[in-house]
């Protein structure tokens, strides 16, 4: 047996080729497999052809020695799995009365009848090992073969879980001599990817234990670090010190680690420093100020409907300022008034969407004592983009200026 197996993960229904439903149990299952160490390389989505699982069953046994499949074990006509693992490995399928009779048990606990189309979920690959579901009716079950392990879970989520880690993660574990695999997840902000890309570097990026990589969100950067070992102590080790390699280069922009979120970290900042904060948001309440608690004596904000009700707050002409001029301005002006530590000004206007033929559509300036910054987007509150990538600028900038201050 190979002591670090591949394995694929297949994912059948053809509602989830039309976008009916999210497949959420291939996630599922790859960090399972992730965490015991089991490589996994493809994941293909089929729909509801006997033909076409079978070709993906058999080109997955072609490139992997574990194949996992959820779905398609139920009793109705396009229920598919049973017929194409027993084609993809070259047996029959065979009736199991026991099965049958404790499909029938369970629908009488249910208080239902079970109908004649279940039968079909007591027939199995020949010389398959039966994986009991004491919390749904569809039978699971994994076929050994000269080809590899076929594993065929249901997919009800509720259902896939519950035997994955109850039966599937164990039965591996036996059959396979596994290491684990740990992922860290290094949480940066003010930074885009390319750049950080590109202060990381090549080598490191391209080491395959631990390996780097990096996954982009509206207005931050996320790095997974992975490691492969045969204990988690090992492998937190390792971990470690591709950690302390990242900070050396890259350290000034991460802002934590794991569950860490960028709104905790800057507000507990500002409660650490005693600084008070004024926000002003015209066009969309909530920007930054949701992202506060509601007990803190320190933050406050005030809202204004469009941008237009702030130009005519101030008397000022709209049509001889830019909406980026106008932000800087209000900004410093909030804190001068207020004696803030930092002013924060976001302005939106209202319906325009990402496709609006104007440069600046949404500004956002942050004014403290000791800096300015500011930023315009070219889409206001018509689009789904504003409120995300407002307040990921906002609160990046906002940490990136707290630190540069205070370097802790």
């Amino acid at each position: 047996m190979p002591d670090n197996p591949n394995a694929e993960i297949i994912a059948i229904g053809t509602e989830l080729l039309l976008g009916e439903i999210t497949d959420t149990n291939s996630v599922f299952m790859a960090r399972q497999l992730r965490d015991i160490g089991v490589n996994i390389y493809f994941m293909t989505t089929v729909g509801d052809n006997l033909g076409r699982i079978t070709d993906a069953m058999s080109a997955a046994l072609d490139r992997a020695e574990i194949v996992i499949t959820t779905g398609g074990l139920g009793p109705t006509v396009d229920d598919m799995t049973r017929q194409a693992v027993a084609d993809a490995v070259d047996r029959p399928l065979v009736f199991h009365q026991s099965l049958y009779d404790g499909i029938a048990e369970r629908f009488r606990g249910f208080g239902s009848k079970m109908t004649e189309n279940n039968r079909q979920q007591a027939y199995l690959p020949e010389a398959a090992i039966l994986v009991e579901n004491p919390v749904g009716t569809a039978p699971a079950f994994i076929v050994e073969s000269n080809r590899g392990v076929v594993i065929s879970l249901p997919g009800v989520p509720r259902e896939m879980k519950f035997l994955m880690t109850e039966a599937v993660l164990p039965y591996l574990l036996r059959k396979y001599q596994l290491g684990i695999i740990v992922a860290r997840i290094l949480r940066t902000a003010g930074i885009g990817e390319s750049s950080l890309d590109d202060h990381i570097g090549k080598e490191i990026l391209s080491e395959t234990n631990p390996s780097v990589g990096l996954a982009a969100h509206h207005g931050s950067v996320d790095i997974r670090v992975t490691a492969k070992a045969e204990s988690s102590e090992e492998a937190a080790h390792m971990l470690d010190q591709m950690q302390a390699r990242l900070e050396a280069r890259i350290g000034e922009h991460i802002y934590g680690t794991d569950h860490a979120t960028l709104e905790d970290i800057v507000w507990q900042q500002v409660e650490k420093h005693r600084l008070r904060v004024h926000v002003i948001e015209a066009g969309l309440p909530g920007v930054i100020s949701a992202s506060w608690g509601d007990d803190s004596e320190s933050l406050s904000s005030t809202q204004y409907e469009d941008p237009y009700q702030l130009y005519n707050h101030y008397s000022v002409d709209a049509a001889e300022v830019s909406l980026r001029e106008f932000a800087i301005d209000i900004a410093k002006r909030d804190r001068q008034t207020r004696g803030t530590d930092a002013s924060i000004v976001v302005l939106s206007y209202p319906d325009l969407d990402e496709n609006a033929d104007i440069e600046q559509g949404s500004a956002i300036a942050i004014c403290t004592e000791w800096n300015l910054r500011y930023r315009v987007y070219g889409f206001g509150t018509g689009s789904h983009l504003a409120r995300e990538w407002l307040s990921r600028w906002g609160l990046a900038n906002l940490w990136r200026m707290l630190r540069e201050r205070y370097r802790d």
